[in-house]
């Protein structure tokens, strides 16, 4: 048996040589004078020999390749090659993808909307590229990401930091997804843990949809952003769709305006069926649209989109103007008005499959995996009652809508068509 002086005491010769220890163990002493732990054995009628590792300061003392012979003799007897599982290891750290790489592959083929891409890829580049672009995935622990997000939110930026949160589990999701045997870290670092937000969600009553209309008429803006942020409010529109609108789009004979993947949220193909208020307000917009491809157009470049800032500032406009008033209008946001008209419409009574092919959200069950119906006739004139509804209330009416579709109007479902 070995001890730690005879291994000190060993020496080069002219041929290598080996030293025997317990259980099977021996010291391999090269003709260099390295002397490593390796380990003899059979497994499944073969000879298989693994080298525990080498004996010195920089790797093993003896006490520490007993406990690993340990490990290897328990593996054997579980049907494991400890020799084939370390030739496999070493061949899946040659093999290995960096973050880098990957997170280049996620970004340039994930399915997501332009503009989702655009500011992901603005996080990545400014956030995570430079912390770990000398990683690999393999080497990103829970305990990284939880410190480096910790760092983030310590400067200020909390939404950030939930942004980089997942936008690593995403990329490790995609790693996953083509075939990389390894944990995804954040699954172990909830956004909770990084940050909360009180919400600011909310969806406007009708009484707030009329004083929100009323002063929209005040505050000083263009007239076509009158008509935009109205339009959004009717149409349940995102505000990047309708910003991003361009006039091929939009069909005046049909009454539908449709919206192609590349410029939707989930990357399908939508259309919104418009109501006659929303179909003048379009001829407007068009009539002050001139020359330009764009819907709304900047106000400095017919050939360019207006601003992404303009339709926030007159919500902020509005909501000060109805605190200088004291009018009950709390701040609202865009995005608001979609959630207005998805909480109203369903109080009114209005089936959620049209609400939500509206909305252009997609059920992710297998209820949604089979159910592909457009319920164009339904939306139809589920979006003509909400507008009429709109107008009353601008007026100061009550409005009771109509849930049916008539029969004259209901969908035909001819085999020769």
């Amino acid at each position: 048996m070995l001890t730690d002086t005879a291994l000190k005491n060993l020496r080069p010769k002219a041929r290598a040589y080996k030293s025997t220890d317990r259980d099977g163990m021996y010291v391999y002493v090269s003709t260099g004078g390295a002397i490593s732990f390796r380990y003899d054995y059979r497994f499944n009628g073969r000879r298989e020999t693994l080298t525990l590792g080498r004996y010195g300061s920089a790797g093993l003392t003896l006490a520490q390749a007993r406990e690993r012979l340990i490990e290897v003799k328990k593996a054997i007897a579980d049907g494991v090659s400890p020799a084939v599982e370390k030739q496999r290891a070493k061949r899946r750290l040659k093999e290995a993808h960096d973050f880098a790489q990957v997170a280049q592959g996620w970004m340039d083929r994930a399915p997501m909307a332009d503009s989702t891409r655009d500011m992901r890829r603005a996080i990545f580049n400014r956030d995570i590229l430079p912390k770990w672009k000398n990683r690999l995935l393999s080497e990103i622990t829970p305990d990284d990401l939880r410190a480096h997000c910790k760092a983030i939110v310590d400067r200020g930026a909390p939404a950030t930091a939930i942004h980089v949160r997942d936008i690593v589990k995403q990329i490790y999701g995609w790693a996953i997804l083509h075939g990389e045997k390894i944990d995804n870290p954040a699954d172990d670092v909830g956004p909770a843990s990084i940050a909360t937000f009180r919400p600011r969600d909310r969806s406007l009553t009708p009484a707030e949809i009329r004083i929100m209309l009323m002063l929209l008429g005040e505050v000083a803006t263009l007239p076509t952003i009158r008509l935009g942020l109205k339009f959004i409010l009717l149409s349940m529109v995102r505000k990047s769709e309708l910003q991003d609108g361009v006039w091929t789009e939009v069909d005046f004979d049909n009454a539908v305006w449709s919206i192609p993947a590349a410029r939707m949220k989930r990357s399908r193909p939508h259309n919104v069926y418009l109501s006659t208020q929303m179909l003048d307000i379009l001829v407007a917009l068009k009539t002050c649209a001139g020359n330009s491809k764009y819907i709304l157009p900047s106000r400095y470049d017919a050939d360019a989109p207006m601003s992404r800032a303009t339709f926030n500032r007159v919500t902020s406009a509005i909501a000060e103007r109805a605190g200088k008033g004291n009018l009950p209008l709390e701040p609202f946001t865009v995005h608001d008005l979609r959630r207005t008209a998805s909480t109203l419409l369903h109080e009114m009574g209005f089936n959620s499959d049209w609400i939500e092919k509206g909305l252009a959200h997609e059920e992710r069950s297998s209820r949604g995996v089979y159910n592909k119906a457009e319920f164009e006739t339904q939306r139809r004139h589920m979006a003509q009652e909400w507008s009429n509804a709109v107008d009353a209330w601008e007026a100061g009416r009550a409005y009771t809508p109509v849930l049916t579709v008539s029969e004259v109007s209901a969908p035909r479902f001819d085999p020769k068509f």
